[in-house]
């Protein structure tokens, strides 16, 4: 790549590029060299790019370089489909903010509980990051002030559409300064985004990075597709079949509806198999549980809508099974694009019904002996302790405690995620007795915490 492709060709702020530095970013990706000199010139842009193309390292870059850090007050808004991406999307602009002292980034979303959210308001901050519905819901109480706002960030916005948040984001936009940089992020351009692009974006740049103009191109040499002929077989001992022939560490089986998806899931836990469902009408607290837990090696099988899964952040992926044919290929491509990132290969499965239509010759099922072998097991158990970053916790803390007297040794414990009020450590499941009786006995950071196995 030649050197202007290099994050230091652009006038960055130093604390930003020594921090891109340290994560050894030093070459933008496709969507990063097209869209950042628009960014920062201060254009209004509408980005077309599949997600894991560093998008959202794109825009972050963005809001923090043009950030008045002694100015308190809100000045950038980005708003997100659901609280999983919001929380990746913050969790991205604070690390990169690291460099930079007392930046402030505030998550409004909904599934948890108001009195935090306004408590935080009420002492202010730069960047706020939520879902339609609840930063509405803060606007209409008024709790948020956005007269000095100067970016706008609608990410994944033809998703926000498809989840019918159009009267919400017309609401929050009516109110929001004229003069102010607005930027769409956007999978897919239909006519809704179109329309919505018209109304609230001037004098656009619109960037569509050439992997984009050819997914099918893009992603040929990293994903190999099968599709496979249900037949007589009930959907969910097909989706055991292909499971037990790929034997995959990480796998993810999309669905349909919401109830197809906990059917499939509830079906897979009955026999053994190391599964979780990933739905809306799952509470947030288990939908947060159900990524810790895959994203950890808790679980082997993630069964998931197309909604819940969108934008997830879900890497090294080795398996993809369709359970059902997308509605449509947008969605198909986006499914499948889980797997096969950063040059890995991978594969994608689509299990195709009678009347349902391939693109290419369907193969049988794998034989249905295979469904006497053992179902697939994790080695890891996820525990949660009841104390997090407020209790001033750190990773080193848990592996520390674990660790003492070689109780657990460190190569039983696996990813650790310490949050605002607990955390989460991963540990090989023929030490989580020893683990839980470490967490439950003793004090970390000269405090008790009560801890438990998640289930």
């Amino acid at each position: 790549m030649s050197s202007e492709s290099n994050f230091s060709s652009l006038t960055l702020h130093p604390a930003l590029l020594e921090t891109l530095s340290e994560r050894n970013f030093q070459q933008m990706t496709p969507v990063q060299e097209q869209s950042l000199p628009a960014i920062l010139a201060g254009q209004d842009c509408i980005i077309q790019a599949r997600t894991g193309s560093g998008k959202t390292a794109a825009f972050a870059l963005g809001l923090l370089q043009k950030l008045v850090v002694d100015r308190f007050r809100v000045q950038s808004l980005v708003l997100c489909p659901t609280r999983e991406l919001a929380d990746q999307v913050a969790e991205e602009i604070r690390t990169l903010a690291r460099g930079i002292h007392n930046i402030k980034v505030l998550t409004l979303c909904g599934g948890v509980p108001q009195r935090a959210q306004i408590i935080s308001l009420e002492h202010g901050a730069h960047i706020l990051v939520g879902t339609p519905g609840r930063v509405l819901d803060h606007l209409q109480n008024q709790r948020i002030d956005f007269s000095e706002l100067t970016t706008l960030v609608l990410d994944e916005a033809d998703r926000m559409l498809e989840m019918g948040f159009q009267t919400e984001l017309q609401s929050i936009t009516k109110v929001l300064p004229a003069q102010r940089q607005t930027l769409l992020l956007s999978a897919t351009y239909p006519e809704q985004i179109e329309q919505l692009a018209a109304k609230l974006l001037h004098d656009v740049q619109h960037i569509k990075v050439q992997e984009q103009r050819d997914e099918a191109e893009v992603l040929k040499p990293q994903i190999t597709q099968v599709y496979y002929e249900l037949g007589a077989a009930q959907r969910d001992e097909a989706v055991k079949r292909i499971v037990q022939h790929h034997q995959s560490e990480r796998c993810v089986v999309f669905c349909n509806t919401k109830r197809v998806t906990q059917a499939l899931a509830d079906s897979l836990i009955a026999q053994g198999y190391s599964a979780l469902a990933l739905h809306g009408d799952l509470e947030q607290k288990d939908r947060d549980q159900a990524l810790v837990q895959f994203n950890n090696g808790s679980a082997r099988i993630l069964v998931a809508t197309d909604v819940a899964a969108r934008g997830l952040d879900i890497a090294e992926l080795d398996l993809v099974i369709n359970a059902e044919v997308a509605h449509d290929s947008d969605t198909h491509t986006h499914r499948i694009g889980r797997t096969g990132r950063a040059g890995a290969e991978g594969l994608a499965v689509t299990i195709v019904g009678s009347g349902e239509k391939a693109p290419e010759k369907l193969q049988p099922l794998p034989p249905v002996q295979l469904l006497t072998q053992p179902p697939l097991t994790a080695s890891m158990v996820t525990v949660q302790i009841m104390g997090g970053k407020k209790h001033k916790l750190r990773p080193g803390d848990i592996v520390g405690a674990l660790t003492k007297d070689d109780q657990v040794p460190f190569t039983s414990i696996g990813k650790i995620k310490v949050l605002a009020g607990w955390s989460y450590v991963a540990v090989a499941n023929d030490k989580q007795r020893v683990a839980l009786h470490i967490f439950n006995n003793s004090k970390l950071k000269g405090r008790s915490f009560r801890a438990f196995v998640l289930r």
